[in-house]
């Protein structure tokens, strides 16, 4: 036999084999290119017009009409709590916080269930304590606080405004000499379904801004969420614990993440989100304190992040378990972005040095897809991934990622995918194969059901 034709078989033998062997990573770019969110909000709100047009339809409860002075100084907690108290008890109530007046409200939790297509019309400006020697000590991690709730839709030009700034510089994050406590969310829904948030302004929250827990089917639209870049922990919309969730046509600024999505979260999708300043937007922390955490079907589709810590990030920790699974990041223009693309499993937010551990939350098939824009970072791409559970199925799809002042570079860890189309920098050092982890990864987890009755809710950030 010929000498080249026995070379060319030979080559061709080891090609044919190398396809079989990464077949099943192959197989899962279409599943990762077609899947779907789908908005489990708009049959119920299909038929919801503007309230004013209706108000022969519906029951007026305005906070004033219950003793709210509305002049920024009065406490006006109690006129909330019993408008509320009403409004809720009653089919088709207006909850009412009328336009050009100022709200100041001590922490409250607004429970359900209520009576049914309550709309909760926020016009006017709330405002939180600013002192927090003077908080209510029975609520050390909320102020507003809505909970069991089913069918509610809120809306209106309005501000809740946290009055954090006090809160800010009493953190850990500022002064080293300080002791790392919590610190309130300003807004949260808790164990809720079919709610719509729409055309709120969020800003200078104590923590965290906005936090869905434990929900499904919630559509967020047109807020807008705004704090200093150099806030601490000050999260715009923190999703933990829930499924069916759509965030779009919103901006976001914060001194920390602008999306975070922690454990037991599915379904979620964000579009159209202008995100900085922050962190960018990330799935996890995760894995914290050995815990077990489950993150799946994921999409960011059309974003610009601008002058952002991070841009898009998996953070886990050390010791943890569980997984992240089809991600899919596409459309996303990046501007001065540290981080433009990141996968951290040595995440350590801590003011001592984390130990290394050989468990880790399995992260897989993740896409990313038309990222574009310029870095600040020399490592345009970072896979750090752990050496005892790498990342596997890691797909690039037309990258172009610039730096300035110099060549980018990506920086591969444990890390198996591939790429195709455009992709700048070069990913080469993503392997093309690694040793089998799904052993590592139990197939007994489960996602809590959303709403279910357990513990309180969990803050683990400071």
């Amino acid at each position: 036999m010929d000498k080249c034709l026995l070379i060319f078989l030979l080559g061709l033998l080891i090609v044919v084999q190398g396809l079989k062997q990464e077949d099943g990573a192959y197989n899962v770019v279409p599943e990762l290119e077609s899947f779907e969110i789908e908005d489990d909000t708009e049959m119920e709100f299909s038929d919801d017009v503007s309230w004013m047009s209706q108000r022969g339809a519906k029951v007026l409860v305005n906070v004033d009409s219950f003793g709210a002075a509305g002049d920024g100084v009065s406490d006006d907690t109690e006129a909330f709590a019993n408008a509320w108290d009403q409004a809720c008890s009653n089919a088709k109530s207006v909850l009412l916080v009328p336009p050009q007046r100022t709200y100041l409200v001590n922490a409250t939790r607004f429970k359900g269930p209520c009576a049914g297509k309550l709309v909760v019309q926020i016009d006017g400006t709330i405002i939180a304590p600013a002192e927090p020697r003077n908080w209510d000590p029975k609520n050390p991690r909320i102020w507003l606080d809505f909970s069991k709730l089913k069918g509610v839709l809120f809306q209106g030009n309005g501000v809740i405004d946290g009055s954090g700034s006090k809160w800010w510089a009493a953190s850990c994050k500022r002064n080293k000499t300080n002791p790392c406590v919590g610190a309130p969310s300003a807004f949260t829904i808790d164990s809720s379904s079919v709610i719509k948030v729409k055309g709120l302004t969020f800003q200078n929250s104590q923590q965290m801004h906005f936090v869905i827990s434990r929900c499904s089917s919630v559509r967020i639209s047109q807020v807008l969420v705004s704090a200093p870049g150099d806030s601490p922990n000050t999260d715009g919309i923190h999703i933990s614990g829930s499924t069916s969730v759509v965030i779009e046509d919103s901006k976001i600024g914060t001194g920390d993440d602008c999306i975070s999505i922690v454990n037991a979260s599915s379904a979620i999708k964000m579009k159209n989100i202008h995100c900085g300043p922050g962190h960018g937007i990330s799935i996890g922390s995760l894995g914290k304190d050995n815990s077990t955490g489950i993150v799946t079907k994921i999409v960011v589709d059309t974003a610009f992040l601008r002058e952002t810590t991070n841009g898009l990030r998996i953070k886990t920790w050390q010791g943890g378990s569980g997984y992240v699974r089809s991600v899919r990041f596409e459309n996303v223009r990046m501007e001065d972005v540290a981080n433009p693309i990141i996968i951290d499993q040595f995440y350590c937010d801590s003011p001592v040095s984390c130990q290394n551990q050989t468990t880790a939350v399995k992260i897989s098939q993740i896409m990313y897809r038309n990222i574009s824009g310029t870095t600040k970072s020399d490592k345009a791409m970072k896979f750090a991934c752990s050496d005892t559970v790498p990342c596997s199925n890691i797909v690039l799809t037309n990258i172009n990622l610039e730096k300035q002042d110099g060549n980018a570079e990506v920086y591969c860890n444990s890390a198996q995918g591939f790429n195709y189309g455009t992709v700048h920098p070069s990913a080469d050092c993503l392997t093309s194969s690694v040793k089998d982890t799904d052993a590592l990864v139990s197939k007994d987890y489960v996602l809590p059901e959303p709403g279910r009755e357990y513990e309180d809710i969990v803050h683990t950030e400071l």
